[in-house]
């Protein structure tokens, strides 16, 4: 699962050249770009118009939520990993049950997330597999 946190979400709705190829890839073979919810709303509240230009790419889902998730989420904020956001993300990208396989955190600061989440920066030169 590939996952986008606020900053790289805000990044593909304002015309970043790899996140947009890698959507229009995700888009070809049927696979999803996964944004937490939190993220979508935080994306949102700093760039009117975000959340609707994220949703109008098809391979975009947003991750709900819901009650499981709200107290995950509650307790990373209470415990210092971040703002709910960065916490949603984090949440989306640990092992869950609906989801098989290693989950990739894309983003624009990777020091926001803690030592063991595959967190990649957005800008990094392999991104997409090219050195």
């Amino acid at each position: 699962m590939i996952i986008l946190d606020t900053s790289a979400t805000l990044a593909l709705v304002q015309g970043h050249k790899t996140l947009n190829l890698l959507a229009v890839n995700m888009t070809r073979t049927g696979d999803q770009l996964v944004i937490p919810a939190l993220c979508l709303m935080q994306a949102e509240a700093e760039d009117v118009g975000a959340s609707r230009r994220a949703l109008g790419f098809p391979c975009v889902t947003v991750d709900n939520l819901g009650m499981t998730a709200a107290v995950s989420v509650g307790t990373m904020i209470r415990d210092g990993y971040g703002g709910p956001d960065t916490c949603h993300a984090l949440y989306c990208a640990l092992p869950r049950a609906e989801f098989t396989g290693m989950s990739i955190l894309l983003t624009g600061h990777e020091s926001a997330y803690p030592p063991g989440v595959v967190a990649v920066d957005i800008d990094s030169p392999g991104m997409l597999g090219f050195y």
